[in-house]
């Protein structure tokens, strides 16, 4: 911009109330339902593919682990695609899909079907991942990054707080039936794919190209953006679902309502501190929210490895969700500091595929290295947290957000 015509002051509320943006109001909404319907399912689906469907445990952990796998590659393609075209279509798309997989789930009667059911889930998520964050950031200013996204947590995740319990809800009404659960997580889902019709898209689509013009490349990733990702996908490979987890507390309670309940706790931690921990990243840099955020998940790996008493249990699902409101939107919020505007969507959908991909692999060595009680994987997973912990504290000026955008 030319001296002649300077930026216009930026009011001094903006940072603190315009970053409640009208897609932040409405892909909140869309996400709270989204997520209602699969945390609904999410909890019993451990327990329906081992108990109901017979399958083995490592069943639990390929399925999720592919699922996840599958998911990262969309990711990708979204994430550029995002920075192209219409990114409410592949909002809208993504959130439909999800709710198709849903309906697949409820119709399974053998395990296969559910994992088509959950990879058709995940591919949802993966259509809508990047170009919905990307949505996000429009009109955002650039000092509530970490607000945004801990807002949109606080919303999805009392969606995960609502699915849980109306799951436990309906166990009970309905005669401790599990199938018919999984019809019920159809509608919310149902629901919010409704909604998007009110998401805005103020970029638009970019101007038809001809056929012999050529499209200008891509701007390079910041090299700072391809350390932070390096160090967050070396972290995901230990991060395995959390439906192995579960396994975990169900082994030690040997109680499916206390397996929703606690769950129901995890979420509502995670969402009670997402928008202070977005607030925070905000205040202080990223990397040392995430840090933290680190040191939640070695303690509860570890403690989950080792502990066969209940309330110990209960402890350790609440400082995981500290360590999931410290990571998830903290970590959008970080990626989104490291790249321009014109580069959100693909830094956003590689961001999230790599690590997806990375969750897959967790996924496939954690469910194959369960053997019943799953204290080997967590043990691991817990000792590898603290290395990449250490590693972020001692790099963390070279890893902090950038000014690109």
């Amino acid at each position: 911009m030319s001296p002649e015509s300077p930026a216009p002051p930026v009011p001094v509320a903006e940072g603190r109330r315009g970053f409640l943006t009208p897609n932040l109001r409405v892909l909140s909404g869309v996400s709270l339902l989204q997520d209602a319907a699969s945390e609904l399912l999410y909890p019993i689906l451990p327990i329906f593919l081992t108990v109901t469907l017979g399958a083995p445990a490592a069943v639990v952990g390929i399925v999720e682990g592919i699922a996840e796998g599958a998911a990262s590659v969309t990711k990708l393609l979204a994430g550029r695609l995002a920075d192209r075209g219409s990114r409410r279509t592949l909002v809208a798309l993504g959130y439909g899909m999800a709710a198709l997989g849903k309906l697949i789930i409820a119709l399974a009667g053998v395990w296969p079907v559910v994992l088509a059911g959950r990879v058709v889930d995940r591919l949802g998520k993966g259509v809508r991942g990047a170009p919905r964050d990307a949505l996000l950031m429009v009109d955002a200013p650039p000092d509530a990054r970490g607000r945004v996204f801990g807002f949109h947590r606080l919303a999805d995740t009392t969606g995960a707080v609502i699915g849980p319990l109306l799951g436990l809800a309906g166990y009970e009404l309905l005669g401790h039936r599990l199938r018919p659960l999984l019809w019920i997580a159809v509608v919310p889902a149902v629901l919010s794919v409704a909604l998007t019709r009110l998401v805005r898209d103020p970029t638009g689509r970019p101007a038809p190209r001809r056929a012999t013009e050529p499209r200008p490349p891509a701007t390079p990733l910041p090299r700072g953006f391809r350390r932070v990702v390096g160090l967050l996908v070396a972290f995901n490979v230990i991060n395995f679902p959390d439906a192995l987890l579960l396994l975990r507390v169900q082994d030690v309670s040997h109680s499916l309502v206390f397996v929703v309940a606690v769950y129901a706790g995890y979420n509502a931690v995670y969402a009670a501190l997402s928008y202070p921990a977005g607030a925070l990243a905000d205040r202080l840099a990223p990397p040392t929210v995430f840090a933290v955020g680190l040191a939640c998940f070695a303690v509860t790996y570890l403690g989950l490895g080792v502990t066969h008493n209940r309330g110990a249990v209960v402890a350790l699902l609440l400082v995981y969700g500290a360590f999931t409101a410290a990571t998830d939107g903290v970590g959008k919020a970080w990626i989104a500091g490291l790249v321009g505007r014109d580069q959100q969507g693909r830094a956003q959908g590689m961001y999230q595929g790599l690590t997806g991909a990375a969750v897959l692999v967790a996924g496939v060595w954690a469910g194959l290295a369960w053997n019943g009680d799953g204290r080997v994987p967590l043990l691991v997973s817990g000792a590898g947290a603290l290395v990449v912990l250490g590693v972020l504290l001692v790099g963390r000026t070279r890893l902090a957000v950038s000014s690109a955008a």
